[in-house]
């Protein structure tokens, strides 16, 4: 697909997942134990023959472009690359980016660059869980003659408040786009009837409503006239509700897995779901593999210890513990008499060696890990905490939110920060 060029939205400082992006970019935040959240749109672009991808980001970024770096080389003969875009001053502007689309103006020298012979820009978000082949939504772009094309969903009426909500013609015209409505007289006239969606071979399943993917094609050339207009800030918010009042903007009708990774209970509820026996979502999908990283460490040791419905990634040591329904990332060590539930443990960067721990046992200080008769239960753990003897990780008082030096709570689920330390006998 060499007339495409694919640009990722690294969002902003991605406050809704927080503490997780705490000290990296919404797209380097970990998943499924081994990868991360950018591998899903790159992986996405590269099955579907697009090598040509920036990534746009401006909030901690080394991780992001470390990741990329180390994740995504192509050979000498390829034209293809992955690249990240983070802010800098330039000609163009010398502010943060305010929106999508002003990010990607920020950039046109690169994307819209004279020397890349590309007819369509296809624009993507950074924290998205989906598999699709862009080329059928390529397909429909270029039948329908449109300007502008969105991948769209249908949703029920509870999924709305946090999308663009849309209506279509019978030729799947875009007539009417609100980015997130709040009120319901908005919901009521965006409401669809079941023959918009049966009418392509969608079971409405009880959805009544159009939700706009964050997934949009431009034409070339349209995409260049839009970013003039200095108004035009957000895709959604701006140049998608004004273009559909004077050019033709379709609908490309997606009904797979498709899951927005935007809040600490979405991406909770995302991980936990791939211990189900048979997710929604994929990742063992030889045909259409997620690429991520090579590490090359030592598969998982498992000691004496009972493992249910889990996800273990490699390089990690379990000693008589007890899992369920948990993730278990790369390098994660569980020491022996420990119970971790429902869980999300994002493992180690690095493992401590025998002087490193006798220099920690010194200080009084865990080791990274879990340690000995811990409970963890409806947590996410990040990358290199330290959680000591005898912790309980539990949210034994069924608090909502709540901030601490080296935790937090967010909507019920404890989340203890990257390189965090849970002294021995804690309770939360």
């Amino acid at each position: 697909m060499s007339n495409v060029i694919a640009v990722i939205l690294g969002g902003g400082r991605g406050t809704r997942l927080f503490p997780l992006t705490r000290d990296r970019a919404k797209p380097s935040v970990p998943i499924a134990g081994k990868f991360r959240l950018v591998d899903i749109p790159i992986s996405n672009c590269l099955h579907s023959g697009m090598d040509r991808i920036y990534v746009l980001t401006q909030f901690n970024s080394v991780s992001l472009n470390r990741h990329i770096a180390q994740a995504y080389r192509f050979d000498t003969y390829r034209s293809g690359f992955v690249q990240i875009l983070a802010a800098q001053q330039t000609l163009m502007g010398d502010e943060w980016y305010q929106g999508t689309a002003d990010a990607v103006k920020h950039n046109q020298p690169y994307i819209l660059n004279p020397r890349f012979p590309n007819d369509y820009v296809l624009i993507l978000a950074g924290d998205h869980l989906y598999r699709m082949d862009y080329r059928k939504m390529l397909a429909i772009h270029a039948e329908s003659n449109a300007d502008i094309t969105v991948s769209v969903i249908p949703v029920n009426k509870e999924d709305t408040s946090g999308l663009g909500i849309l209506q279509t013609d019978t030729n799947g015209r875009i007539t009417d786009f609100v980015e997130k409505p709040q009120t319901e007289e908005e919901l009521h006239k965006l409401r669809v009837e079941p023959e918009v969606f049966t009418s392509r071979g969608i079971q409405p399943k009880g959805r009544e409503f159009i939700a706009s993917m964050g997934i949009y094609i431009f034409n070339r050339n349209v995409l260049q006239e839009v970013l003039q207009d200095e108004s035009n800030v957000d895709f959604g918010r701006d140049i998608i509700p004004k273009r559909i009042k004077t050019r033709p903007v379709s609908a490309y009708f997606f009904d797979g897995y498709w899951e927005d990774i935007g809040t600490i209970r979405s991406f909770y509820s995302a991980n936990i779901a791939l211990t189900n026996t048979t997710p929604e979502f994929n990742f063992y999908d030889e045909q259409s593999p997620i690429y991520t990283n090579r590490r090359h460490l030592p598969s998982t040791k498992v000691n004496s210890s009972s493992v249910r419905s889990s996800i273990l990634a490699e390089g990690s040591i379990i000693d008589d513990s007890e899992l369920d329904r948990t993730i278990v990332g790369i390098r994660s060590i569980i020491s022996n008499g420990s119970r971790v539930y429902q869980s999300v443990l994002m493992g180690a960067d690095f493992y401590e060696s025998e002087k490193i721990k006798s220099e920690n046992t010194k200080a009084e200080i865990p080791n990274v890990g879990i340690g000995q008769k811990c409970l963890i239960q409806n947590a996410i753990i990040d990358k290199n905490a330290r959680i000591g003897d005898n912790a309980v990780i539990a949210n034994t008082k069924n608090v909502d939110n709540f901030d601490a030096d080296n935790y937090y709570i967010r909507d019920g689920i404890v989340i203890v920060p990257k390189d965090a330390t849970i002294l021995p006998d804690t309770v939360i």
